[in-house]
């Protein structure tokens, strides 16, 4: 294990915060071994080959590039996700997000339900509806190509590719045309019991005090959102209407700070007439006990 206590020591001096555990994870992946077997086979001699592979994602890992994207691949639920520079890094907030979903739809009878993921970027929140939820269809929107092609390919691997509808395109536009909420009159149509969304909602001020491995390698489309960080949960709670069944949800993620604000622009939704369009709705904690979900039931009457 001096390979890894030397790798680990490189990975500190670099400001890696889990320096010994990275150095663990891509010492086990070049070796084709797990973790435990590290430890198992303590004595096993690495080979000037394995050494020179080894170096390679190290070298990486001391520039700060995420172990995720090192490694190409991430856990989120019961997935496997593949992930790399085009797609943000699934957070475990995002894991309870989804899980709150799956508890609502449980509780409120769904079947054969339909979901919108907007924002859907490695496509792990649609994935794992269509997986795990009462969902016959779910669509997933994302303005990025790229991250399009990544949910792609992980709704293919995890089976669901052809239960998920994958369409380009920001906020309502992909579901409603081009014209948006502002042409919500014509649309096609479509309705969702669920709408969900994890979207960018990092203020631009402070972007540049984020971590390295998230300020120099996550796709800065998926985190920054402009007025203070708050426009484009204001442009998902303003539309919701326009494609949410009545008894459907909003859930929605939000950073810290945020909750409270959106919890109000939920509120102040109306309906024509004035009646406000939404029960009132629900700000989570994560189990860090950081108020980062606001869940909203849009009214049947």
């Amino acid at each position: 294990m001096h390979l890894v206590r030397w790798a680990a020591g490189y990975l500190e001096e670099k400001g890696v915060e889990s320096p010994r555990l990275d150095a663990e994870l891509l010492l086990a992946e070049v070796l084709h071994m797990s973790r435990l077997d590290l430890y198992l086979h303590f004595d096993r001699p690495v080979g000037p080959d394995e050494l020179a592979s080894f170096k390679r994602p190290l070298l990486d890992r001391a520039t700060r590039m995420p172990l995720q994207y090192i490694l190409g691949r991430t856990s989120f639920r019961e997935l496997e996700l593949m992930t790399d520079p085009r797609v943000l890094i699934p957070r475990p907030e995002t894991e309870e997000l989804v899980g709150a979903v799956l508890d609502w739809a449980k509780g409120a009878g769904l079947s054969g339900a339909r979901a919108l993921d907007i924002g859907t970027g490695s496509g792990a929140i649609a994935i794992s509806l269509a997986l795990e939820g009462p969902f016959e269809g779910v669509v997933a929107t994302d303005p990025s190509e790229d991250a399009l092609d990544v949910a792609r390919e992980n709704a293919r691997r995890a089976g669901v590719g052809d239960r998920i509808d994958f369409r380009r395109g920001s906020f309502y536009e992909p579901i409603l045309g081009p014209e948006g909420v502002a042409g919500a009159a014509s649309d096609r149509g479509e309705r969702f019991d669920v709408i969900v969304s994890n979207p960018p909602y990092v203020a631009e001020e402070e972007f540049d005090g984020l971590e390295p491995e998230i300020r120099q390698w996550e796709p800065r489309g998926a985190l920054v959102a402009p007025d203070a960080g708050l426009g484009i949960l204001r442009e998902l709670v303003d539309g919701a209407g326009a494609v949410l069944e009545p008894g459907g949800l909003l859930a929605l993620e939000v950073g810290l700070g945020q909750a409270t604000w959106v919890a109000d622009r939920v509120r102040s939704t109306r309906r024509p007439g004035a009646a406000e369009a939404f029960i009132e709705p629900r700000v989570l904690r994560d189990l860090a006990g950081r108020e980062c979900m606001v869940l909203a039931e849009r009214r049947k009457d």
